[in-house]
């Protein structure tokens, strides 16, 4: 799907930054500036690259400033800038979006200029597997002077979220800059010349300040990119950008994006699940710790997490037929499961893997089981069954975190000031969002890993799973997940408010309407009668449903907060009580889709809601999904601009709705 823009997307300034677009390399690098070219954020960049896959990540080439000159050298010269960028004393703005005629996005990047005759068409592109970035200007000059186009990249040689300091020097050779310890090479086949470095302290960021962040930034400029197109000519200027001596040329970088797009599993007839399954490929990366793949949660801001990860393998992997990539995935947490636990975040130099998490480890099993589903691997199979054994018999005897089976049968986390499920907020002494005690959405996964358990055990692939190659039946799994079933439907069902507790604690938490009841219903087994199943789905669509994501609580909570927005404790505050989150709405339609049968009416009717998410696809970052929006009014999306989780969920329901 090609994404065309026009000037009415960018009557102002402001509105021209509302929208981006995201290229990842597959190294943890990626490429991201606003509709109109200009950065709303100091984490984008022309050229983010990744020095050490997937999180190392330097901020090279910050932006570009551009300058089209038409005529000679003398007092009649007509200068103007093609970029935008904003800046502290907003007079001083670079407003080239006045003369921006389009903007395009597919596999790139292109936006279109036209001024007093000279049509100029800028591309950027991002070569998969290496920090190189091609950008190229075709100008076709139909006025009625020399048109000079001057080029000025704006460099920063800084970790991702670092500010660039005015003592930081850059020495520029003719095909190479140096800073900070990082070398960028250059090729261009344009008129390259030196300049004294010069610091830009006054770049203004809205989206930051939006998000309770710094306000300004600061860049450097040590050279500079003429080309000149003579009256009634049509030439190209290409630049090209990298962290690697022989760089190619700028037809080598598009054939190569080209060729990587052709590699994609274009499986899906639907127009927009193609456009997710591209989405989804930007957050698979490689990671150089670990010499396997990995999923990165979100850009600009996160890393690979676990929790997201298992989420999102399902639908950025599997739902995609990238099998190898999935088994590669799943053997990477194999290998650093502890204690029954999988990995939140990886160990990472000098610092040790975290393992605060208590979904994760089940979230592997559901994960294993759904690749098996599709696979029918069972070399694999044996593989992860002794890691799966373990992860079972940690949570049932008792693991770090305060994770641990109650008597019941139930699961039991969180301890202290330790949030373990993926509500985890903390500031301080403050949980937001305190869950300890037998969460609902833990508890769907354990009897769900119990069942799997089961299945795996008998040797049995009943059409669904693989088989151990032996018929020994493990005893035990069925039993226990008999008495989970149990205890579950006594304990969590809220007659009153026809829908599932979110939490046993004994404490005004447990009967708040919440988005985790979702997965209750929507996972492969159930915990509840088909009736009761029903109702939890109707009452989540009536108090929380909105076409781009479920509230994360009901509106009509003492403790909703309508907006997400302002300082850090603001936004904490706020992240998990009423903001819309994306990622669980692909529970929903899954668990709508089951309680009605898979009947072409129900998959009518969900066709029909996933339009919410073809237009959330233009707002944004184009051709992606966002981590959330405002609980009250989700209008504009917030937080991270494309999210793992958030996108494979929703092409889970693509893939559901073709069966």
């Amino acid at each position: 799907m090609k994404f065309l823009y026009g000037k009415q997307d960018w009557k102002t300034f402001d509105r021209g930054e509302e929208n981006c677009y995201l290229m990842a390399n597959g190294l943890g690098g990626f490429s991201s500036l606003s509709m109109i070219a200009s950065c709303s954020r100091n984490d984008q960049a022309v050229l983010m690259a990744c020095t050490h896959s997937p999180n190392h990540r330097f901020n090279m080439v910050h932006r570009l400033e551009e300058v089209l000159e038409l005529g000679e050298e003398d007092s009649h010269m007509r200068r103007m800038f093609l970029s935008s960028q904003d800046f502290q004393c907003h007079e001083k703005r670079e407003e080239g979006y006045r003369l921006q005629t389009q903007f395009a996005y597919e596999d790139y990047p292109t936006w279109s200029y036209l001024a007093e005759g000279v049509e100029v068409a800028r591309t950027i592109a991002l070569m998969q597997g290496r920090n190189v970035v091609g950008i190229s200007y075709r100008i076709r000059n139909r006025s009625l002077d020399r048109a000079t186009l001057r080029v000025r990249p704006h460099l920063q040689f800084v970790p991702k979220g670092q500010r660039l300091s005015v003592k930081q020097e850059f020495i520029f050779a003719q095909d190479r800059i140096q800073s900070n310890g990082q070398t960028l090479y250059l090729r261009t086949n344009g008129d390259c010349r030196e300049l004294p470095v010069l610091y830009r302290e006054d770049l203004y960021y809205q989206d930051d300040v939006r998000d309770g962040k710094m306000a300004l930034g600061r860049s450097a400029v040590n050279h500079e990119i003429c080309f000149s197109v003579e009256q009634g000519q049509e030439e190209t200027l290409e630049i090209v950008y990298g962290m690697e001596e022989a760089l190619p040329g700028m037809t080598e970088i598009l054939q190569n994006v080209a060729n990587h797009r052709k590699n994609l599993q274009g499986r899906f007839p639907d127009e927009t699940a193609r456009v997710l399954a591209a989405a989804a490929d930007q957050f698979i990366s490689q990671r150089d710790s670990t010499g396997e793949k990995t999923i990165l949660a979100g850009f600009p801001f996160f890393e690979d997490w676990g929790r997201d990860t298992m989420i999102a393998l399902v639908g950025c992997c599997l739902s995609t037929r990238q099998y190898d990539t999935a088994r590669s995935i799943l053997q990477t947490f194999m290998a650093h499961c502890r204690r029954g636990l999988m990995p939140n975040l990886f160990p990472e130099g000098t610092e040790a893997a975290a393992y605060n998490t208590v979904d994760a480890a089940l979230l592997f099993i559901l994960a294993v089981y759904e690749y098996i589903k599709r696979t029918g691997d069972n070399d694999f199979l044996k593989q992860a069954y002794p890691v799966m054994q373990d992860i079972i018999k940690w949570y049932a005897q008792g693991t770090d975190y305060g994770i641990h089976m109650d008597g019941d049968g139930l699961i039991l986390a969180g301890q202290g000031y330790d949030q373990v499920t993926w509500m985890d907020v903390r500031v301080e002494d403050i949980l937001p969002t305190p869950r300890h005690g037998k969460p609902v959405e833990v508890n769907a996964y354990w009897y769900n890993a119990l069942r799997i358990m089961e299945e795996f055990s008998k040797g049995q692939s009943a059409g669904r799973a693989g088989t151990m190659g032996t018929q020994e039946e493990e005893p035990g799994y069925g039993a226990l997940a008999d008495k989970v079933h149990a205890a579950f439907g006594k304990l969590f069902w809220n007659e009153e408010k026809g829908c599932l507790r979110d939490v046993i604690s004994d404490t005004p938490a447990d009967d708040q309407v919440r988005c985790n009841q979702i997965w209750a219903v929507s996972l492969p087994f159930s915990l509840l009668p088909e009736e009761k199943e029903k109702q939890v789905v109707e009452t989540v669509f009536r108090k929380l449903y909105t076409p781009v994501g479920l509230r994360s609580l009901a509106p009509e909570d003492a403790q909703f907060h309508p907006f997400y927005g302002g300082a850090q404790l603001d936004r904490d505050l706020a992240y998990h009580q009423g903001t819309v989150w994306t990622f669980p709405l692909g529970g929903y339609y899954l668990a709508y889709l089951k309680v009605h049968g898979y009947s072409r009416q129900a998959k009518s009717c969900v066709r029909e809601q996933l339009r919410g998410i073809e237009t959330a696809l233009r707002e944004g970052c184009v051709g992606q999904l966002p981590e959330i929006y405002d609980g009250e009014n989700p209008v504009c999306s917030k937080g991270c601009f494309a999210q793992a989780w958030s996108v494979g969920e929703i092409l889970r329901v693509y893939e559901a709705l073709e069966q």
